[in-house]
């Protein structure tokens, strides 16, 4: 995709993912072993071609930083265009905090207009997905389209959880004519993959509009208010993606992370998901260990029985621990006689001896980073 630039949205703090974002950034909260959310949406832009990202990013952004770096693994630590960073900046003008989409992109317009591409593919970040946009954007050329919208059929999704979405309504010609965001009770099961294309130009005009009338969002303030004076095109993805909003969209995440065909499509279909790589030892195994349908990152040393579960770098598991059904991320210590299912240990907690913890699908049981139970 020459000259196409990308620009990755991270959001402001989100409460829906209670103690997993106290600290970070929702883009940078770990998934599937050894990932972190926002390598999905910066992989993609790469396996298209696009070597020109800007990250806007805005609460807790330390460890989404640390993780991302100078771009390296992701092959951006180059000469010519590359991966930039852009944190909230503290001026005699603002507060520092963006106050929405379309705010945090005017605040970084200068990035924007000093890119030389011509077009700019702008993505969410708490999204899972492998897909390239090449297809898009020859779509979004076919149609004459101003702004192209990626969007995907929802009906395989618990319905609860599309309030936390934009649904759209496309016409036989694939034109979106209706649009509703984050809707208490949405009319269309069609929903925005936070994925838009268009002209960087016209993305200029858009901001510069918006901030001269005082308003701060991109969906609401530009694309909804915009949809019978511009050409907005929805294109049909039919793959496997997931927005990763809230607790339950986690777990269930990472649960079906556990299928071959979804860890097939994700991590062989249209390209590579790079991430941070950390060199460590293999996984151990000890005679009492019995391990099934489980990802076990490297590192990992076990003594007891895990199944159905998602289990991060240098996880220890010892004697006569059973886990069942949960996800334990890095450095995580289960003492001897621990049963656990239907939990979530962030990094560095420490299980003591006999504990036992029982959630559920719909209501897992989270445990905060570094905390010792």
């Amino acid at each position: 995709m020459k000259s196409t630039m990308g620009i990755i949205l991270t959001g402001g703090k989100n409460n829906r993912l209670k103690e997993l974002a106290e600290t970070r950034s929702s883009t940078a909260v770990p998934v599937a072993g050894k990932y972190r959310m926002i390598d999905f949406a910066l992989s993609n832009m790469v396996n298209s071609g696009i070597t020109n990202v800007g990250v806007l990013t805005q609460y807790s952004f330390r460890s989404l930083m640390d993780h991302l770096g100078s771009g390296k693994e992701w092959d951006l630590d180059r000469r010519n265009d590359g991966l930039f960073i852009f944190p909230p900046s503290l001026t005699g003008e603002n507060s520092g905090w963006y106050q929405g989409s379309a705010d945090a992109m005017f605040h970084n317009i200068t990035f924007l207009k000093r890119s030389f591409e011509e077009y700019v593919v702008i993505a969410m970040g708490n999204c899972v997905y492998n897909m390239r946009f090449d297809g898009m954007l020859e779509y979004h050329l076919q149609k004459n389209a101003d702004i192209t919208i990626a969007y995907r059929d929802m009906s395989d999704f618990p319905p609860e959880e599309l309030v936390y979405m934009g649904s759209v309504n496309v016409d036989e010609d694939g034109r979106i004519i209706d649009f509703q965001e984050k809707h208490n009770d949405p009319k269309y099961i069609t929903c925005s993959m936070g994925i838009y294309l268009m002209r960087r130009e016209l993305l200029i005009e858009l901001l510069d509009e918006c901030a001269s009338h005082g308003k701060y969002d991109f969906v609401k303030d530009i694309l909804i208010k915009k949809l019978e004076t511009l050409k907005i095109y929805g294109y049909k993805f039919s793959g496997y993606w997931r927005n990763i909003s809230t607790i339950n969209a986690y777990y269930r995440l990472n649960m079906e992370m556990l299928k071959p065909e979804v860890r097939k499509e994700l991590f062989e279909g249209e390209g590579k998901i790079y991430t941070k790589v950390k060199d460590e030892a293999p996984a151990k195994y000890n005679e009492e260990a019995e391990v099934t349908n489980s990802i076990v990152g490297d590192g990992c040393i076990i003594e007891g029985k895990v199944e159905n579960s998602v289990l991060f770098r240098g996880v220890t598991i010892k004697k006569g621990v059973h886990v069942k059904n949960c996800i334990i991320m890095q450095g995580t210590v289960l003492n001897e006689d621990v049963k656990i299912e239907h939990t979530i240990l962030d990094k560095g907690v420490v299980l003591s001896r006999g504990i036992h913890l029982k959630g559920t699908e719909k209501f897992p049981i989270i445990v905060a980073k570094n905390v010792t139970v």
